[in-house]
């Protein structure tokens, strides 16, 4: 090997190991947010009495501690968790294959056709002979599915070429958005209150069911995932440079559609619509460790884990009792926080 061939060798295996100590970094990041959210609440628990509680398990002698962490605190922190990481996972999918930056489940609709689902759920559920806490999120579910599928369908019709999926997703968002106006203007106030409170977004009423069903969603797509990293790498390049390197575009989109469409209704069925997560998190993990789907995805799952049990902390730190739902503080924090993004992603990619 030549000089300059080694050079490169080794700055290549030098970026290599700096991305994977980001990845690290990360990780260990969220370990330590988990654990301050699993301290922060009303009850007054140390960190010291989180740990034994933990170690002794749910049936461990102090019951009020751990009927507190085993009920309550940890399944909403669990949920947390894998709700921002499938977030992060879908909007990273999403535009890669739709070649947009601006492209995630919420601004597409998804989230907005969720937010109708359970509406729709909570205005007239008394009329089916199921329970609210199973209806609900149900709806949410179905619902988000049918929108996934009704924008896939406009886009067929029209060559399923990414920029028409972008515009009907635009659409249907629109629509759903509508819809849920309407119900909102004709709901009782009663019935207006808990949409309200739905479209929040919060993790209150997670439970080890919600963590479950979001969680084996999560497992099922990301071995999927995996699979596809290199060809959604390529896609990076575009779709002419995709195609020449014998990647079925169509294909891989239809694939990935379909992945993004269960992530996205099992994150958002339960804990309802949250924002800017499935929109910040790819970004972030771009700007940190590249375009390599490799690191890009875990990174991304990582990231919106990360900014979801954030916005849980920031909520507890403002009302502990109340515990602000996570929906409004990721909004709020939301448009800084892209906006930061985006003059770091100039300044390391200037034109």
């Amino acid at each position: 090997m030549t000089a300059t061939a080694l050079s490169l060798h080794e700055s290549y295996r030098r970026a290599g190991r700096l991305r994977m100590a980001t990845l690290a970094a990360s990780v260990a990041l969220l370990l330590v947010l988990t654990l301050t959210d699993l301290v922060l609440g009303p009850s007054g628990m140390t960190v010291g009495d989180v740990w034994a509680t933990l170690l002794a398990g749910p049936n461990g002698a102090d019951r009020m501690n751990a009927t507190i962490l085993w009920q309550l605190r940890l399944p909403q922190t669990l949920t947390g968790i894998l709700v921002g990481a499938s977030l992060g996972l879908a909007g990273l999918t999403m535009q890669t294959i739709l070649n947009n930056p601006l492209a995630s489940p919420f601004t597409l609709g998804f989230s907005a056709a969720a937010g109708f689902g359970a509406a729709l759920a909570i205005t007239f559920g008394g009329l089916l002979p199921i329970a609210s806490y199973l209806l609900t999120p149900l709806a949410a579910f179905g619902m988000t599915l049918f929108a996934c599928g009704l924008v896939y369908l406009i886009a067929m019709s029209r060559g399923a070429r990414a920029e028409i999926l972008v515009l009907a997703g635009i659409a249907v968002m629109f629509f759903f958005q509508s819809l849920q106006a309407l119900l909102q203007f004709l709901a009782t106030p009663e019935v207006l209150q808990q949409i309200v409170f739905w479209l929040f977004g919060s993790l209150l009423k997670a439970s080890w069911t919600s963590a479950a069903v979001v969680g084996a969603v999560l497992a099922l797509s990301l071995p999927l995932l995996a699979r596809d990293c290199w060809q959604l790498t390529a896609l990076r390049m575009g779709d002419e440079n995709a195609e020449s390197l014998g990647i079925a575009i169509e294909r891989l989109r239809r694939r990935s559609f379909v992945l993004i469409a269960l992530l996205t209704a099992a994150a958002v069925s339960f804990v309802g619509t949250i924002g800017f997560i499935g929109l910040i998190a790819p970004h972030a993990a771009r700007v940190l460790v590249g375009d390599d789907h490799r690191l890009s995805l875990p990174l991304a799952g990582v990231t919106g884990a990360a900014l979801l049990i954030s916005a849980s902390v920031v909520g507890k730190l403002i009302s502990p009792a109340g515990a602000l739902p996570v929906g409004i503080v990721t909004a709020i924090a939301g448009v800084p926080l892209l906006i930061f993004i985006i003059i770091g992603t100039t300044r390391r990619y200037p034109s």
